[in-house]
């Protein structure tokens, strides 16, 4: 896999500036010298947490890309945050859901937030002091929002929050957390029985167990928290008591799942690389496995799916960035991004054969990293689901228009070159 630095390619015009380019490029050479280097020792050694990649992003503000500029951000918008994420997870997939996963808890302060609590949180983030997490999944409910298990409990001015959550990127690595917590009785309408809280990882009764790796993503925290009556006063709220599934769900569709479209973008894209890379340097009778046809028909099916992957990913944000509705197609953007990944991804393996099952062949970190794209923002089911509601006309909210003020960047028209 190349981590050389490249230009975008032509069917994308249409949706970047030349912003949106500089951007490019600088994200292909920061993981040209940067990400690539490490790749090896993140696989290598799963049970460590990689922090000096977070740093190095941090440095360049990349935490802080939709960020507007009066709170120290680039303000520069959603394709800009879908070029950052898909070029790193070219070359490291792990080092991608670092940025990816403090873009979440950041886009929900951006749409809910005070502007005193914007003040607060911010800047920290857009100077790399801070880095956020998103706490929701349970490890009984899972990632069902109504089944959520952790209370807050309203004690003064301030609010007590126990429970446990899990499957929480950055887990080890921030210095807050969005908790999402049932602040009304078992019965309450889930619409209005749930609150988001901002929880510093210093207070009192807050642990993160050791780092855990998992299947793949390595070098990634995805850890549990416990909260054992957690103490933050009402200026931790984030939006109204009663709002957390409203910041939960819009965080998750507006920002979550074209994350996660972006980070199975890249690795299709690496995984095409490796494929045809391989294919013609393995010698076959006069020539090479890539003169074959039955490899190249295999072959044209990635490449199909990819084209449409990148499409799918780069429009739905240009829509976002235009404060257009398309839940939808953001929706589906990550549905689809992740199938024709998983494919292409499956269809390499079997094209190299034994040599796929070699210990720490490129292509097996890429089959393994891309199993964690299907989870996270509800798996293909839940996506399915939503998509029929569209189908239907029954999806009544649209989080894209309903969020518009802060989703629509004032960007200059995209370049024609």
């Amino acid at each position: 896999m190349s981590a050389t630095p490249t230009t975008p390619p032509p069917a994308l015009r249409p949706y970047l500036t030349a912003r949106h380019d500089l951007l490019w490029q600088e994200a292909d050479a920061f993981a040209a010298e940067h990400v690539a280097p490490r790749a090896a020792r993140m696989e290598a050694a799963p049970g460590r947490v990689e922090r000096k990649v977070a740093d190095l992003m941090a440095a360049r503000r990349w935490f802080a890309v939709t960020v507007p500029a009066v709170f120290g951000g680039l303000d520069a918008g959603h394709v800009a945050r879908t070029v950052l994420v898909h070029r790193i997870a070219r070359v490291s997939a792990a080092a991608a859901a670092i940025l990816q996963a403090t873009l979440i808890p950041v886009g929900a302060l951006l749409h809910f937030a005070t502007y005193e609590q914007k003040h607060r949180w911010l800047p920290q983030v857009a100077d790399g002091s801070l880095l956020l997490s998103i706490a929701v999944t349970e490890p009984l409910a899972g990632g069902h929002i109504g089944g959520i298990e952790t209370t807050a409990e309203r004690d003064g001015n301030q609010w007590m929050i126990t429970g446990s959550k899990i499957h929480i990127g950055n887990s080890h690595l921030a210095g807050a957390h969005l908790v999402i917590a049932r602040t009304a009785a078992a019965g309450v309408n889930t619409s209005q029985a749930l609150t988001a809280f901002m929880v510093e990882a210093e207070r009192p009764g807050l642990s993160v167990p050791d780092h855990r790796p998992g299947l793949g993503l390595h070098g990634f925290s995805v850890g549990r928290l416990d909260l054992d009556h957690v103490r933050v006063s009402d200026d931790n709220v984030v939006g109204e008591v009663g709002q957390g599934l409203a910041v939960a769900q819009s965080s998750s569709i507006l920002y979550g799942r074209p994350n996660l479209a972006a980070i199975s973008l890249g690795i299709h894209e690496a995984v095409v690389d490796t494929v045809t890379r391989w294919l013609k340097a393995r010698p076959r009778y006069r020539g090479s496995l890539s003169d074959l046809p039955v490899l190249r028909d295999r072959v044209g099916g990635m490449e199909a799916r990819l084209r449409a992957a990148r499409i799918l990913a780069y429009q739905s944000v240009h829509l976002l960035d235009q404060g257009l509705p398309c839940d939808a197609d953001l929706i589906n953007s990550k549905y689809l991004g992740h199938q024709w990944a998983m494919l292409s991804t499956q269809d390499a393996m079997e094209m190299h054969g034994a040599h796929a099952l070699d210990r720490g062949y490129v292509l097996q970190r890429l089959w393994r990293d891309i199993q964690h794209t299907y989870p996270p923002a509800g798996t293909g089911e839940v996506q399915r689901i939503r998509l029929a509601e569209a189908a239907f006309d029954e999806d009544h909210i649209q989080w894209s228009e309903r969020l518009a003020a802060e989703a629509a960047w004032a960007r200059p028209a995209p370049s024609s070159a």
